[in-house]
């Protein structure tokens, strides 16, 4: 028979396992970090890659908004990309419970309460996982709470997510939905199992998907092992289907204003999946590996060496051997095939690494390796059989350079503990001080090889990937200049070129252009690139443009300037202080009375003016010589030699403002005979654009010469120089004042302005036309807002006064429709499930089916 365990016991050893993996975890994350002096135990910043960009400034947007100091609110983050939709970020990065947690640190700490949060995140999936183990099967507490660590602090994990914290939610969803598959087959807690799918789902879609496909192949093995009825199975999954359908209709206000944000947004690069090398797979398994692009699937060696042992440990009953083993087998071919990578990633292959659903395999490993133990520990055959395979492995990884010289003795440490760590347990019987010494070898062992492995990915990550200091001098010198400079919304305060991060406005403050989401709309993007400005990430990581006309247009009042990032070496550096530029510029809300047609074309100073309404540039012939003194082939420069260098050659109107529009040239340019400094252009086609960059000004001559430094090759378009007569602009920008809006006033998603009296032609909002505004005149009825350039437009007749646009996340109604019909058929369901056990006779408590097996110490 089956050995059973009294339920008080059973939850004391869950509680233990499930601190212990939470405790140990912690302590495992923070000594690896302190091993790589990375923060906040060391100097070296762990802000890489989008968790600088992006994360880390969306959470202190998030704090602005739980403290009430952000411009904007959860329709419209007003901060960034001159009006964005903020839901849509919100449920993509935002929208787990332990981002709210960053609201009890100081906002100039918010790095460190990102860490915590990373942190805390990686415990709890911990303990998750060691309360799995010890549903499906009863065993030895601390050794559940030893491989849920090995879970939580998989390759995937430390490689991988803890710098994108807000796929930790995944890891934390996995056991948590297979919990649900339990309570489904046992047909229990049915409210708390679409509670629960509701809340994965809310804290992340994205992985929530991909861990709800592993939790239906765990349940779907499950199903074949309890050896029910074919109805009694079909009612199991039935009511799993329908936890999960209730679930995520629950989260439909959220998941589908994320889809419309998706559709609406701009399109990134189209990827075609190719899966790596065996023996870049093999790699990963082992400790102290790295590589971006395989999929992290270490586990621990001594989960893994369970793994293996699991096809013939002969305690264990063959169909539990055969089907965890199947199963693992079969979802590390899916993640190799490109069909079924597919399906792992929603029909859309990522755009940066192709492995995002690894953290499922990893999970199956590790349950897999339960299973190896709870039946007792495997004897010498299976030991030995388990302990060959691993020698294979690692000798098919030998081929692959993602091996480090350092993995090897990391290696051979973690073999050794596990090995004698499981020899021991398996002769201690019932002796505590072999039992003890088993569980201290083990623990050593998983303790050094993945504190080596998480510190080896961090200082890894450094090489390969960009990154950027934390909250530091820097950012309070910025913050303190946009603070005294702030108007909004009578205008805007631009954080400036010179960024930090690629979201400047929502760590520093101000309201730009600076924009990086997977969600950035197309009209913005495609709006600004039209208009000169530059973006990386494909078009989706939006930078100022440093333009008069554009501020202008755009109503920037004020316009900070910062030297260079020291943190950032590839740039020249120069010291200086932080300053402010202010220009007189119109309201948020200006009147047209005879707006520009037609559409943009190639030059963005005609493309400026047409959104202006006037004429302010002259666009010269260029010239374009090489480094020989030669016309350049269609404009084409590369990197010269000191003593000769290409050089750009035009006539400007004398005391013009000169700018250099070059989107595909990387390298510096300088306005010679000026003094005025270089400026910096890169471009890396098709990831990079540069922006137009102001030089100086003409000279009495009118002629330039512009000196080119590239760095790479590239090329200057024709059109590429605008000479702006800025008496013209200051014209045309105290009409557009005078006849603009008397009042403006925004909130979250709202923006109401009075009009002079008679005002006609269309009346333009400095905002992008993104989808969901709809404006009305007086007290008229609202109606979907016109375009006007990509911006927000609004016919005028001349009677009326005000003008109010107020913003509807495309697929809000939808998702509130779905998630109210959710929410009533969940109150049925619980109503009707209540009434039917009123009228029905008591029933024994029962459990979820375990696998049938004889019993095991």
């Amino acid at each position: 028979m089956e050995r059973t365990t009294p339920p008080g016991a059973r939850h004391t050893s869950v509680r233990r396992a499930a601190l212990l993996a939470a405790a140990t975890t912690v302590a495992v994350f923070c000594t690896a970090d302190a091993l790589a002096r990375s923060f906040p135990f060391g100097p070296h910043t762990r802000s890489v890659n989008d968790l600088g960009n992006q994360y880390v400034p969306f959470h202190a947007h998030l704090w602005d908004l739980l403290h009430g100091r952000a411009d904007g609110g959860l329709l419209i983050n007003w901060q960034s990309g001159y009006g964005s939709s903020f839901l849509p970020d919100l449920g993509t990065y935002l929208s787990s419970p332990f981002a709210l947690l960053v609201a009890v640190f100081p906002r100039d700490r918010i790095d460190l309460a990102v860490y915590v949060v990373t942190v805390l995140k990686t415990g709890v999936a911990a303990a998750a996982m060691a309360w799995l183990l010890l549903t499906l099967r009863s065993g030895r507490w601390w050794a559940a709470g030893l491989l849920g660590v090995s879970y939580a602090l998989c390759g995937w994990s430390v490689a991988d997510a803890s710098y994108n914290p807000m796929w930790l939610d995944g890891l934390v969803a996995l056991p948590l939905l297979c919990l649900v598959g339990e309570w489904t087959l046992a047909g229990r807690r049915r409210l708390l199992g679409v509670l629960v799918v509701a809340l994965t789902w809310t804290a992340n879609f994205y992985t929530a998907y991909m861990a709800t496909l592993g939790a239906g192949l765990v349940l779907l093995l499950r199903l074949l092992l309890a050896r029910l009825s074919r109805g009694q199975a079909f009612a199991a999954a039935g009511r799993a289907v329908l936890t999960v359908v209730l679930g995520v209709g629950l989260t439909a206000p959220l998941l589908t204003v994320i889809y419309f944000g998706t559709r609406h947004a701009y399109p990134g690069r189209v990827r075609q999946f190719t899966p790596v090398p065996v023996a870049d797979v093999a790699a990963r398994l082992l400790p102290a590996t790295y590589g971006f692009g395989s999929p992290a699937l270490y586990v621990g060696t001594a989960a893994l060496l369970l793994a293996l042992t699991l096809p013939f440990h002969r305690a264990v009953p063959v169909p539990i051997r055969v089907g965890w083993t199947t199963l693992v087998l079969v979802v590390t071919l899916s993640l190799q095939w490109a069909p079924t990578h597919l399906v792992w990633h929603a029909f859309a292959t990522p755009q940066g690494s192709p492995y995002r659903q690894a953290f499922v395999l990893c999970g199956l490993l590790v349950v897999a390796a339960w299973h190896a133990l709870a039946y007792g520990p495997p004897d010498r055959l299976a030991l030995a059989a388990g302990t060959t395979l691993l020698a294979l492995t690692a000798a098919l990884a030998s081929r692959s350079e993602l091996v480090r010289p350092y993995t090897w003795p990391v290696l051979l440490f973690a073999v050794a503990g596990a090995l004698g760590g499981l020899v021991l347990l398996g002769r201690a019987g019932r002796r505590a001080g072999l039992v003890g010494l088993a569980a201290v070898l083990l623990l050593g062992a998983q303790f050094g090889e993945t504190a080596a492995t998480s510190a080896a990915a961090t200082r890894m990550r450094l090489r390969h990937l960009d990154d950027y200091a934390p909250w530091g001098q820097r950012q309070e010198r910025q913050a303190r200049a946009i603070a005294g400079a702030d108007g909004w919304p009578a205008y805007r305060t631009e954080p400036g070129r010179e960024q930090t991060v690629g979201n400047d406005p929502m760590l520093v403050g101000g309201q730009g252009a600076q924009y990086y989401s997977s969600l950035t709309s197309d009209v913005l993007s495609r709006t600004l690139t039209a208009l000169g400005g530059g973006w990386t990430s494909r078009g989706r990581n939006l930078q100022s443009l440093d333009n008069a006309v554009t501020d202008v247009v755009f109503s920037v009042g004020a316009r900070v300037h910062s030297p260079p990032d020291p943190h950032q070496k590839w740039l020249p550096q120069h010291g200086g202080p932080v300053t402010v530029t202010r220009r007189d510029v119109p309201p948020l809300v200006t009147v047209r009375a005879r707006p520009g047609s037609g559409a943009f074309g190639p030059s963005p100073y005609r493309n400026q003016e047409l959104l202006l309404g006037s004429r302010v540039y002259t666009v010269p012939r260029v010239t374009v010589l090489d480094d020989t003194g030669n016309p350049a082939g269609a404009g084409r420069v590369g990197p010269g030699t000191a003593a000769a260098r290409p050089v750009l050659t035009a006539h400007c109107p004398a005391g013009t403002q000169v700018h250099l529009w070059a989107p595909y040239y990387s390298g510096t340019a300088r306005l010679a005979g000026t003094g005025a400094p270089a400026a910096r252009f890169r471009s890396a086609y098709p990831r990079n654009r540069a922006a137009m960059e102001p030089l100086g000004r003409a000279p009495a001559s009118g002629r330039l010469r512009i000196q080119l430094v590239p760095d790479r090759p590239g090329r200057i378009p024709a059109g590429a120089v605008g000479c702006l007569h800025t008496g013209r602009l200051r014209t045309v920008a105290a009409r557009l004042k005078a006849t603009g809006a008397t009042d403006v006033t925004v909130s979250d998603g709202t923006v109401r302005a009075r009009l002079p009296a008679g005002s006609r032609g269309i009346a333009v909002v400095a905002a992008p036309r993104i989808a969901g505004w709809r404006c009305a005149t007086d007290n008229g009825r609202a109606r979907p807002a016109g375009d006007y350039h990509g911006l927000i437009a609004v016919p005028l007749t001349g009677t009326p006064t005000s003008l109010t646009c107020t913003f509807h996340p495309p697929g809000l109604r939808l998702g509130g429709i779905v998630g109210v019909a959710s929410s009533g058929a969940l109150v049925l369901l619980a109503v009707f499930a209540a009434l039917r056990r009123r009228r029905a006779p008591a029933q024994p408590t029962t459990t979820p089916p375990r696998e049938r097996a004889p019993t095991a110490h």
